[in-house]
């Protein structure tokens, strides 16, 4: 009886003692919160016009210098987006080939996404910038297009999969009753003589149907594509609103080299030949084991971006510059009265009065940048109609128009390479054919191509990784107008080398071009508009003086329509490289385009407003 009564005591009684205890707070929380359950939840995502509300937030570190390993964590979401990326250019026309669709609709394919991009992604930037949500402005556009490029990354190595579940017929089941690889190989029709002699006669094989299939794979690249196009723009304005003006370049360059490394892991995954591997049988295959894989980095990758830095909301992004001031000058006086304070011991009185001394000379710097932050905010919308605003994207500044067109030429030049290369070595250095039966010799060298073309892509990834790490050295010695033009030339003379050699050295050695041209185009346009931002100017009079305007766009806004180049060079190359592939009768006239756009990218490049950069 002891015992028992002890058990009751001991659990139940601690039981009921913690029932009473929930009841307590719970009644007290419903004092507190007489709107209800409801309005809590709207407190927690938007924030209230409540003077408290601000003044208990701790912002300071936004406007502090960030160290590199910061800025390395605020660019992680981007060597995730460069992982599935990786995965996506190299196997996604291989995938399509083998199921069927031939050279010029693969390549239409690619220009769905675009095609839906360049017209939301403005809108995105326009929403981000207006975001009132208390989990800030960019964040939740990089968690919501993150879900769909993990749904592009299930649904792109598994879309055969589920079209047979669907119904659909495999392909090339030998007539004489030897199945031969169904879920790998073309349905279409070609006329091509395979070097075996049981192979010779095509029609000892059956045409397979997949319209599921390439449904559910097209669908699956259509969310990859966009989303991650699409999620780089604000993880790139998330990184500019969390830095200071002075930290613009050193992140900007910092992201790309993250990028890069994702670039060069993504693309090493698909040089590895893990059909050979335990980890390629259990996951089912190559290209599902590097999809996999790839799916666990980037979910890693956007949670240490996402979970790195507090954004200040748009609601105290938009106090009166006053309010703001009083703050500063609050703090200024804290750190006075600290400094004069006799308490301070005497071992440490150097040290420390040189810590306040350097920190009361980075208030200067702090008012600055706060004045440079909210001059590059967007009006409340109540100060500018829709009308105005959407006017204010269509008629941009000369020096906006310029800095797209110029985008335009190196996202083309870049698209060439990136969404066609591994199709270009499997077909034209190594002589395969995607359509081949599986176990073919002109299959297996396409397959060997693709896998080497993966080496190549990596090549080029690494090399934007390093020269990452020297362009922001190389801008502020020679200037931001050669350290473009130069690093679109580069890239339009390896590409045309590569298109003229033709083989396994030319890959790896000239698609370490590609990565200068890559970390070109992904640092230079966004930090002009950066720099544009930051000091009002967006033109120049005849004399070249510098005119400050206001502009009713915000800095997400302008991010968002210079990346959107990527989608309309997407969108013009999927609806032309299939017709130019065919009429030239050879996928070395992809690296041929790449050179002439590349080309003629440095030529618009010398136009570019650069202003003092």
């Amino acid at each position: 009886m002891v015992d028992k009564l002890h058990e009751y005591t001991g659990y139940l009684g601690w039981f009921h003692e913690q029932k009473d205890s929930f009841k307590e707070k719970y009644a007290s929380w419903k004092e507190q919160h007489t709107g209800g359950f409801g309005e809590f939840l709207k407190g927690l995502v938007i924030k209230k016009n409540e003077r408290t509300d601000i003044v208990h937030e701790d912002y300071s570190h936004l406007y502090r210098k960030k160290t590199r390993r910061e800025l390395m964590r605020i660019s992680m979401a981007v060597t995730g987006i460069e992982f599935s990326y990786a995965a996506e250019t190299a196997f996604v026309s291989p995938t399509l080939l083998k199921i069927g669709v031939e050279h010029q609709h693969m390549t239409l394919v690619w220009a769905l996404s675009p095609l839906i991009g360049f017209f939301l992604t403005p809108v995105f930037g326009s929403l981000s910038d207006r975001c009132p949500l208390k989990f800030g402005r960019r964040r939740p556009f990089i968690i919501l297009l993150s879900i769909g490029v993990l749904l592009g990354l299930i649904l792109v190595p598994n879309g055969e999969k589920l079209g047979l579940a669907m119904g659909d017929t495999p392909s090339f089941r030998n007539l004489s009753g030897n199945l031969q690889s169904a879920h790998r190989t073309s349905a279409t029709k070609h006329d091509y003589s395979f070097n075996s002699t049981t192979k010779n006669d095509p029609s000892q094989y059956s045409i397979g149907n997949h319209p599921w299939g390439i449904f559910f794979t097209v669908l699956g690249t259509i969310l990859l594509d966009f989303d991650a196009d699409a999620c780089q723009s604000p993880a790139r304005a998330y990184l500019l609103d969390v830095t200071i003006p002075d930290d613009h370049a050193r992140g900007l360059s910092t992201f790309t080299v993250m990028a890069g490394l994702g670039g060069t892991m993504g693309y090493a995954m698909g040089g590895i030949n893990w059909d050979a591997t335990v980890i390629g049988m259990l996951l089912g295959g190559h290209v599902k084991a590097v999809f996999t894989l790839i799916t666990i980095i980037f979910i890693i990758c956007v949670t240490c971006t996402v979970t790195s830095f507090k954004e200040m909301p748009l609601e105290t992004l938009q106090m009166p510059i006053d309010e703001e001031n009083r703050e500063i000058t609050q703090r200024k006086e804290e750190q006075t009265n600290i400094l004069t304070k006799p308490e301070v011991s005497y071992g440490t009185l150097v040290d420390e009065t040189e810590n306040k001394e350097q920190e009361m000379a980075n208030v200067e710097e702090v008012e600055r940048s706060k004045l440079q932050r909210a001059a590059s905010l967007p009006p409340p919308p109540a100060d500018a109609t829709l009308l105005m605003y959407l006017k204010s994207i269509v008629f941009m500044p000369t020096s906006l128009l310029k800095l797209c067109l110029t985008n335009l030429f190196c996202w083309m030049a870049h698209v060439c390479y990136s969404l066609y290369f591994t199709d270009f070595v499997g077909e034209a250095v190594f002589n395969g054919i995607p359509t081949a039966p599986e176990d073919s010799i002109e299959r297996i060298r396409y397959e060997e191509g693709v896998r080497f073309g993966c080496w190549g892509m990596a090549m080029y990834s690494l090399s934007c990784a390093c020269y990452s790490t020297i362009i922001e050295k190389m801008i502020h010695k020679f200037g931001a107008k050669r350290v473009y033009i130069t690093g679109l030339l580069i890239y339009s003379v390896g590409m045309f080398l590569m298109a003229v050699t033709k083989n396994k050295i030319g890959v790896i050695l000239f698609s370490w071009t590609a990565g200068v041209m890559y970390s070109t185009l992904f640092t230079m346009p966004f930090l002009l508009v950066a720099h544009y931002h930051a000091k009002g100017v967006f033109e120049t009079n005849p004399e070249g003086e510098e005119k400050v305007i206001g502009q009713v766009r915000g800095l997400g806004t302008d991010l968002a329509i210079v990346s959107s180049m990527v989608f309309l060079a997407q969108f013009i190359l999927s609806i032309t490289m299939g017709t130019i592939v065919r009429i030239s009768k050879t996928t070395t006239a992809v690296v041929s385009v790449a050179s002439f756009l590349a080309f003629c990218g440095a030529i618009s490049a010398r136009s570019v407003l650069y202003l003092d950069l």
